[in-house]
């Protein structure tokens, strides 16, 4: 709610700075150890002994037991809660290091360790950033009107039945109605409706939404706790609790790989009654290929998804968004524009279209009406004239009006008109999907002009491409748009399954329905989207005009290209297939040195040598996920 996520955001401003994790003072301290026991190297203290130990290697042994131990202890308590994966056994190739004099490789294992554990905990610590970004979007503070006072107060102090000025340009604070002044608002961030939406006394307004140019006066219908930002924000809240978390892929090979090296360690030890052996087998086994080929891979991938347009905010969707088996999308700003267009003028019967656009674009000089734009637009396209216009008047609910070289002219809707000359409008065309208005001239109609958010020209071949190319077996399309609309673009691009004027709740619930079932990718790009896009397995926000979408989404494509949406796919394809071949390959030849190892002819270090040869090959082959290859996607000109 409102009032919550205020304090939490005042309460984190007012704390002191985070502390610094755990494994993230391990990682440095192991960084530090290698880079003094170097200069010790180079020094004229190599030959020096501590207490029998060389001078080199103390702060190797220092990082095993400030760094290594804690390191072993939390891997301790996972065995004994059942928990197996690859840092079980880079756990005990810290021990066997340490065994085994090999305190470098030790010192290396623990930075492995806790430099992918830092970077973990990092990316929980701001797993809230979402919930944050509301609730700095929306003010603290509201104008209440008092007679002719103006008076700044806590935003939670609004009551139901008070009075609140909004400024242009300003967030509207509260729910509620308007009272005085009419403009325009833009509530695309929170219902997905690609237009500014006109205001006049009576009109409802939403909380969150953009007041245009005009001042207006707004009676709060709902108290600040229960507006519609504060209850997306509640929502954002629940999905962001309930994101199902992705076990890494070193963890799934690791499950595997973990009791295998342990059990040829543990025989060969047996078979040979040499604990040599065992150690031998361990040293060889440090995965590696596992702790750093992965990771390589990924930052790989995010560099070359970041230089074509693409920013990776959650590593796992290269892991995830190739698996993904349904597709649901947004439509506005998606696979729309998010603009709207004169897609046709129906002039009554006599009428030319250009003189009836030439008439009303001159009128529409003088408007802020969302459509104004698109009505200019299409004037200038045409090169049609346009008149100087006089007497222009726009009386709230009845549309504009002026005089215009000689004839009266009247801009008004289907359904003003009905309300007033209920037999006049039956002379208009069956209304359509979209937007529409109403010319008149003198008295009489002169042209009906209809509007789209026009599809992206590409849509159609990109939603037919889902399925065999990337195995998407299901295909949606949810807004929070009229049905009519929605529907209607349903049909150009392709989509059977439609889901018109859904509210951000319900998106959400719908996303969930679908990721319970089936991997899913969410793409969006409104304030509305937010909730959903958290809850997907993958969510990709378009475009970067929302900083609260945009930390929502797993990635953001900058501009809004449905082709950069099969790069980001084929990218994860690639990083995964990198990734795997390395550590599989990486496990491989690990396991092809732990058998020449069990059987004696490797010794402890002779094997770690073998590792770091094995590691070499699997960082040389991840290096490749960050160049791109000749021919990346397999849709669209490249």
């Amino acid at each position: 709610m409102i009032h919550q996520q205020t304090v939490d955001a005042q309460d984190t401003a007012n704390q002191p700075k985070r502390r610094v994790p755990l494994q993230a003072l391990i990682a440095a301290l192991a960084l530090l150890g290698m880079a003094t026991t170097g200069i010790l190297h180079l020094s004229s203290l190599h030959d020096v002994s501590i207490r029998g130990v060389p001078a080199p290697n103390v702060p190797l042994l220092v990082v095993l037991a400030f760094g290594g131990l804690p390191l072993v202890y939390e891997l301790l308590r996972n065995l004994f809660k059942g928990i197996f994966g690859s840092d079980l056994l880079a756990g005990i190739s810290i021990v066997a290091s340490f065994l085994l004099h090999q305190y470098l490789a030790g010192a290396l294992v623990v930075l492995m360790l806790s430099g992918g554990q830092a970077l973990e905990e990092y990316a929980a610590s701001n797993a809230s950033s979402v919930l944050k970004a509301l609730a700095k979007r929306m003010p603290n503070m509201a104008t209440l009107v008092k007679g002719h006072e103006l008076k700044q107060i806590p935003l939670l102090d609004v009551k139901v039945g008070d009075i609140v000025a909004v400024f242009p340009h300003a967030l509207c604070p509260v729910d509620g109605t308007v009272i005085s002044g009419h403009g325009t608002m833009d509530e695309s961030y929170l219902t997905g409706e690609p237009y500014r939406v006109s205001k006049a006394p009576g009109t409802a307004v939403l909380s969150g939404s953009i007041n245009g140019e005009a001042a207006l006066n707004i009676r709060c219908d709902r108290p600040a706790q229960d507006s519609r930002y504060s209850k997306i924000m509640q929502v954002m809240r629940d999905a962001e609790e309930r994101k199902p978390q992705m076990r890494r892929l070193a963890d799934k090979l690791g499950a595997a790989y973990t009791p295998l090296a342990l059990a040829l360690a543990l025989s060969a030890w047996a078979y040979s009654g040499q604990p040599l052996r065992f150690l031998a087998v361990l040293v060889a086994a440090t995965p590696c290929p596992l702790l750093i080929a992965i990771p390589i891979s990924i930052i790989g991938s995010i560099s070359l998804a970041a230089r074509m347009g693409i920013i990776i905010k959650d590593p796992s969707v290269l892991e995830n968004i190739s698996s993904c088996r349904v597709a649901i999308f947004d439509k506005t700003g998606t696979l729309t524009y998010g603009k709207p267009k004169l897609t046709e003028i129906v002039p009554a019967i006599g009428r030319d279209t250009k003189h009836v656009l030439a008439l009303v674009a001159s009128l529409e000089h003088y408007s802020k009406h969302p459509l104004a734009s698109a009505i200019l637009d299409a004037a200038t396209e045409a090169a049609v004239p346009t008149y100087e216009a006089e007497a222009v008047s726009e009386v709230p609910g009845m549309g504009l009006h002026a005089t215009i070289n000689g004839s009266e002219i009247h801009v008004t809707g289907r359904k003003q008109l009905n309300d007033r000359e209920p037999l006049l409008a039956t002379e208009l065309p069956p209304p359509v999907a979209g937007m529409e208005c109403v010319v008149m001239i003198d008295g009489k109609i002169g042209a009906t002009l209809r509007f789209r958010d026009e599809p992206r020209p590409d849509g159609a071949k990109f939603i037919e491409h889902l399925s065999p190319k990337h195995g998407v077996s299901r295909v949606m399309l949810v807004s929070g748009d009229r049905d009519a609309e929605v529907k209607h673009l349903a049909e150009q691009v392709g989509i059977t399954e439609v889901f018109a004027s859904q509210s951000p709740e319900q998106k959400l619930e719908l996303v969930r329905r679908e990721t319970a079932a089936l991997p899913t990718v969410f793409l969006g790009d409104g304030i509305n989207d937010a909730p959903a896009l958290t809850a997907a397995t993958v969510g990709i926000a378009f475009g970067n005009n929302s900083e609260i979408t945009g930390e929502a989404a797993d990635a953001v494509i900058l501009d809004s290209s449905l082709t950069k949406v099969d790069d980001l796919i084929h990218i994860g394809r690639r990083m995964r297939t990198i990734a795997l071949q390395s550590a599989v390959g990486g496990i491989a030849l690990s396991l092809t040195a732990m058998g020449i190892a069990a059987i004696g002819h490797l010794t402890p270090v002779e094997g770690a040598i073998a590792q770091e040869a094995i590691d070499v090959l699997a960082v040389v082959n991840s290096l490749r996920a960050a160049f791109p290859p000749k021919q990346l996607s397999d849709y669209g000109q490249r």
